[in-house]
């Protein structure tokens, strides 16, 4: 059947993981509960405490070794595979869940766990162990300059022009699993609004800081409505408006 939509942006954020496993960040459970954000997701706790920093994203990258995609995972690799117009998959995730379930036009914006960026030479490697302050760069062989390849507060997300020359084109946009508090994410909906052609959707557990700019929600278990609004847009023939 022909789609209804042509131009698909999607965002995923925390909570889409949240069933594989990994822990969000904002709800009343989330890691900014336990660690303060200043001290492991700054430059400068970093500068100030680097063992801290590295044992909190170590344990992170030991808790998603052992983690599997979810159904929403593979609901979202699905509709790529069968996507006929221009598609894009935008994580704020730093996990590679997205990849292991299939996904593959696809950008961190906000880096990637299972990866370190040395600071004396530029270069960032794949990353599966723990890491630590004399870390020894593997393409440059200098010791103390590897940090996690995530972007901390403070820090410009990654391939923000790509993203907005996406978001100005689509006439779909979905968001999935996220609070809607986190900039520039958090605008997208905003950006896609005043370009003034896509239709807007909230895909989410509860109702997000930004729900009220979008046309469409359905709240839930990501495993649950994801995979339910990929089947029907597939099925679709006409606009689901």
């Amino acid at each position: 059947m022909p789609q209804p939509f042509r131009s698909l942006v999607i965002l995923t954020g925390a909570g889409i993981s949240a069933e594989s496993g990994l822990g969000t960040f904002r709800d009343k459970d989330g890691l900014w509960t336990r660690y303060s954000l200043e001290d492991v997701a700054t430059p400068e706790g970093f500068v100030r405490d680097p063992v801290l920093v590295h044992d909190f994203y170590n344990a992170r990258r030991r808790n998603l070794i052992d983690a599997a995609p979810n159904a929403a995972h593979a609901a979202l690799a699905e509709l790529e595979r069968h996507w006929d117009g221009d598609f894009l998959l935008v994580t704020q995730n730093v996990d590679d869940l997205h990849e292991r379930a299939g996904s593959q036009k696809l950008l961190h914006m906000h880096g990637e766990l299972l990866k370190m960026r040395c600071e004396n030479c530029g270069q960032v490697t794949s990353w599966t162990g723990d890491a630590a302050p004399d870390s020894i760069c593997p393409v440059c062989r200098v010791q103390g300059y590897m940090r996690p390849h995530v972007v901390w507060f403070g820090e410009m997300p990654f391939y923000m022009e790509m993203i907005f020359t996406a978001l100005q084109r689509c006439d779909l946009f979905l968001s999935v699993g996220t609070s809607g508090t986190v900039y520039p994410a958090a605008g997208f909906v905003s950006e896609v609004r005043q370009a003034g052609r896509a239709h807007t959707v909230e895909l989410n557990l509860d109702p997000s800081d930004g729900h009220s700019l979008f046309a469409e929600h359905l709240h839930g278990p990501a495993t649950e409505v994801v995979p339910r609004y990929v089947t029907r847009l597939l099925q679709a023939d006409t606009p689901l408006v």
